[in-house]
Parts: structure tokens; C-alpha cells; sequence
């Protein structure tokens, strides 16, 4: 089955993601493949993430489907108008990829070039709907296509970020626009993702779109401290900051944490999946999955 039809069917999905090479070395995705094999419903390649240029999350995912794996490339605003993308999405479908990952990209400022300009033709809602009108069967110039692309429509959500009435009508936005599942940034405050997720289900939100929520393992009390001194929207409980510092072991213990948040986010109503955002650690994802108890895990009703 699909990842889509994974959804449909009630599994708890889970995703991960792999960053591509700076490099033309396709056998490194290859051997990163290796560690979602059997355990990842979908694989994010991520789209010159922090604006430094890697591979092309198009070309690394053709990599992983001919693998067997099923990708989720990342399309971002950043670097491409609106014929640039709306051809690179055409030439993934011609190539069997479907599921689409629509973002805003991270302003070059924060990557290695940021002398670069930056494009932004179309912000993630107009990516999104841009995506919902070509598997319509049209381009944007209203051109009627003659094969349409069958696209599984993504957008990210930021729960934590200020302010918060806002979060959820920017889902909104993003739900009418046409995504059909959305990933969050990376849960560091339970009581707020729980809080952002029953403001969800009181507005029938979680019925419309499948909710995945982002989970980031870190291997340091410092890499806490730079996402929360450094990412817009970050919001991390103190304990975790806490715990990490006085761990004799502080990658054990991040470990420890990434998976104490997934069995807590796994007894969450409406959500339907995690999505591990394992920063150029990909190798933890099997112990990571194994651990959370999200091997080989069919379709169960969940309870708030």
C-alpha cells in the first residue's frame, strides 16, 4: 500500500527523512536507504535544507523509489518561479513520485551562499494549491493537461509558534488549499502540541487532513539550545534542556527523550503518524522506531 492509502486505512504512519549529499554521490543515498528499509511508510528528502545546496531532493528520491522505498520530496518557494516548480513537479510525476512536501524553504540568509536570491514566486499555500490544480488536470496558465499528475498533497505546521489562534488558521488555509497531510516542526512541549491538537479536533480540522507529527532526536544539550536560540517558533519544555545537561550520556538520553514522546504523542486522538527528523543521524532511526514500539504496526483506534 501507499503512504495514502496507509492513512486511509488507519495505520499510524511513520516517516523519516533523508538529507542528500553535497555531492553528485548517489550510493550515499543508497546505503542511507538501508536504515528506513522495512520500518519507514515514507522517506522526506529535504530541498537544500538551511539553503545549502545538496542534491536534488527529486533525483535522490528517484534513487529511493528504484530501491523499493516510497519518498515524500520536499518542494520549497525559494529557489524556483512558478514554471520552475510547476515542471520539476511534472517531471517527478513522469518518474513515479507522488507524495509533495509544499514549504516556504529557509531564507538563504542561514545557509553557506546568502548572497543568493531568493525567489519566491509562491508562498507554501500557493504551493499547495498550485500542486491541487495540476492533479486537477491543469496548469496554472489554465492549460488543460492531457495525463495529470497523482499527487499526495503536504504542508508543515508549526504548533508552537506565537500567535497561536494564528497556527490553526494558517492549517486552515493550508487544508482548503488542498493539502491532505500535514508535519509539524518537531515536538520539544507536549502540553502544547496536545493543547494545538484539541483546538484542532474541536474544529473538525483532523477529519480533513492527516496530522504527522515531527519528532527530532538530538544528540547534545547544545543543539537544544541553537534550535531554540536560533528557529523561529521553537518551544522546548525546560526538562529537556535539564536532562540533557546533567546526562552522563547525553545522546542516550536524547534518544531516551524522542521516544518517551512518541509513546505519549501515540495516545494522541486525531493524530496519524510521527515523522523523524533524524539531522544527519539517520542511522538511529531503526533503534529509534523499534524502541517507540512502531515496528510493524497496524491499524488501531487511539484515545486522548
Amino acid at each position: 500500500m501507499t503512504l495514502k492509502e496507509k492513512i486511509a486505512n488507519g495505520k499510524f504512519v511513520v516517516c523519516g527523512e533523508l538529507g542528500p549529499p553535497q555531492s553528485s554521490n548517489g550510493g550515499l543515498i543508497r546505503k542511507k536507504v538501508e536504515y528506513f528499509r522495512g520500518l519507514a511508510d515514507g522517506v522526506n528528502i529535504t530541498d537544500n535544507q538551511t539553503a545549502i545546496v545538496r542534491m536534488s531532493s527529486i533525483a535522490a528520491a528517484k534513487i529511493i523509489l528504484d530501491e523499493g522505498l516510497e519518498p515524500i520530496i520536499q518542494v520549497t518557494c525559494r529557489d524556483r518561479n512558478r514554471l520552475a516548480i510547476q515542471g520539476d513537479l511534472l517531471g517527478a510525476a513522469a518518474l513515479g513520485i507522488e507524495n509533495v512536501l509544499c514549504l516556504t524553504g529557509d531564507h538563504q540568509r542561514f545557509g553557506d551562499q546568502p548572497e543568493a536570491k531568493g525567489v519566491f514566486d509562491l508562498d507554501s499555500v500557493q504551493l499547495i494549491a498550485t500542486a491541487r490544480v495540476m492533479t486537477e488536470g491543469y496548469l496554472l496558465s489554465g492549460h488543460k493537461m492531457k495525463e495529470s499528475p497523482r499527487f499526495f498533497i503536504g504542508g508543515a505546521a508549526n504548533p508552537f509558534a506565537e500567535p497561536f489562534d494564528m497556527r490553526i488558521l494558517r492549517l486552515a488555509k493550508k487544508i482548503a488549499a488542498g493539502a491532505q497531510f500535514i508535519q509539524t516542526q518537531p515536538v520539544f512541549d507536549l502540553e502544547i502540541f496536545h493543547r494545538w491538537m484539541e483546538a484542532i479536533r474541536v474544529q473538525g480540522l483532523h477529519e480533513r487532513v492527516a496530522i504527522i507529527a515531527g519528532i527530532m532526536p538530538v544528540k547534545s544539550v547544545k543543539a537544544l539550545l541553537h534550535m531554540q536560540a536560533e528557529v523561529p517558533g521553537v518551544r522546548i519544555d525546560r526538562q529537556y534542556i535539564d536532562r540533557l545537561q546533567t546526562a552522563p550520556d547525553p545522546q542516550e538520553e536524547g534518544i531516551k527523550i524522542a521516544v518517551e514522546i512518541i509513546k505519549e504523542l501515540k495516545t494522541i486522538t486525531g493524530l496519524k503518524g510521527v515523522h523523524l527528523m533524524p539531522v544527519m543521524w539517520e542511522s538511529i532511526f531503526p533503534r529509534i522506531v523499534e524502541e517507540a514500539g512502531l515496528a510493524s504496526q497496524g491499524p488501531k483506534e487511539t484515545s486522548s
